[in-house]
């Protein structure tokens, strides 16, 4: 199985900002946030160098109201040691952010040893190969998978007026449901014959 290698790119957290809210600051780096899919409170620990601009920030904010000039979550902050961006509450992150892999399997050419593809959500890929892509809109895309069947239970997750689709949902909805890799091990051994078939090498990450 392929390990997989984060490069804090940040698109992880890039819509997260309308269900990741603080509601009560507690002391200088101590808050109270809000889940708002399943409307859990939990508690979370601010690293010192980001302490106070996240406090600036939800000084300036209304928790009451929803700010739609927000789309990112209000933890993810420029990366003050390099490239891209961190978490200001890395260590004690909520479970969903955890949990979360913005790509579940790559997809390499065996003969060249490229990587030709992502699959990420339920059964999206990234490709720039075209070949590739025609493999996986013919043979793959239609192929059953189980968390297609309580898909449509998270368009109303967050209340009335939610977006009917968010660019997280199929890691949200395996999130409430509780699901894992090994749920749809079925429908990756499938998807990895069918690849095999075809001259790919599918890379399921850890």
């Amino acid at each position: 199985m392929a390990k997989f290698d984060c490069n804090w790119c940040g698109k992880c957290c890039a819509s997260f900002g309308e269900f990741i809210k603080i509601e009560r600051q507690l002391t200088e780096r101590d808050y109270y946030c809000r889940y708002g899919i399943t409307n859990e409170i939990f508690p979370v620990h601010v690293q010192p160098e980001f302490a106070d601009e996240i406090a600036d920030d939800f000084i300036d904010s209304d928790p009451k109201e929803a700010d739609p000039a927000r789309k990112g979550c209000i933890f993810s902050r420029k990366n003050p040691a390099g490239k891209g961006f961190a978490c200001a509450i890395y260590p004690n992150r909520p479970a969903i952010c955890r949990e979360f892999e913005c790509y579940r399997m790559l997809i390499h050419h065996p003969q060249s040893g490229e990587t030709r593809g992502k699959v990420i959500g339920i059964n999206e890929l990234k490709t720039n190969d075209e070949i590739l892509a025609a493999i996986w809109k013919e043979k793959i895309a239609h192929i059953p998978h189980p968390f297609n069947d309580t898909h449509a239970s998270l368009r109303n997750a967050t209340g009335a007026g939610s977006p009917a689709v968010h660019g997280h949902d199929s890691h949200i909805l395996a999130h409430i449901q509780d699901l894992g890799h090994g749920d749809d091990k079925e429908w990756v051994s499938a998807v990895i014959t069918i690849l095999a078939a075809h001259g790919y090498h599918g890379d399921p990450v850890e």
